[in-house]
């Protein structure tokens, strides 16, 4: 078992190195690796307003949601935390094709869809799907060998 240090070192580290690139483009990478697009942390939490007020202490500051639906989105620099009262059961590691890590919209990035169909191809066992015939925003999940659950939340449309 990991030590608490140890373990947010390298959610930093992971949340530093999905960052996409400055130049705004988020082109896929060429091969099988898709480029994810923002990376967050997605927490089911008990209390939002104390895990806001926790994370505040931290130096996150709220940048979206509605406390009144029981969600809210924080930020401290390029590192992101969803917290989520009763709509979950686990935490999630979240993904959102299309976005830069501010929530901008990208002109050209890897569509879900097609991280999708990479996955399948692959042998993943997907939880949700999204329908490979629409066009518009779509997400899937699956989960990782520990049990916990991976979300591709995608907000935009297919790249033009």
């Amino acid at each position: 078992m990991h030590s608490l240090p140890s373990v947010v070192l390298f959610c930093s580290l992971l949340t530093a190195c999905a960052a996409p690139s400055s130049d705004n483009t988020n082109r896929p990478v060429s091969g099988s690796n898709p480029e994810l697009g923002a990376f967050s942390i997605s927490l089911a939490v008990k209390d939002l307003a104390r895990s806001r007020e926790f994370y505040g202490k931290l130096g996150f500051r709220p940048v979206a949601g509605n406390p009144a639906q029981n969600w809210q989105i924080l930020r401290n620099g390029d590192h992101v935390i969803g917290l989520f009262q009763g709509m979950f059961e686990k935490n999630l590691l979240t993904f959102n094709p299309g976005w830069t890590q501010q929530a901008t919209d990208l002109a050209q990035f890897t569509d879900v869809r097609v991280i999708q169909q990479r996955l399948q191809e692959q042998g993943l066992t997907l939880l949700s799907s999204a329908d490979p015939a629409s066009t518009g925003p779509a997400s899937l999940m699956l989960l990782d060998p520990d049990g916990n659950p991976v979300l591709f939340d995608q907000h935009v449309g297919k790249p033009k």
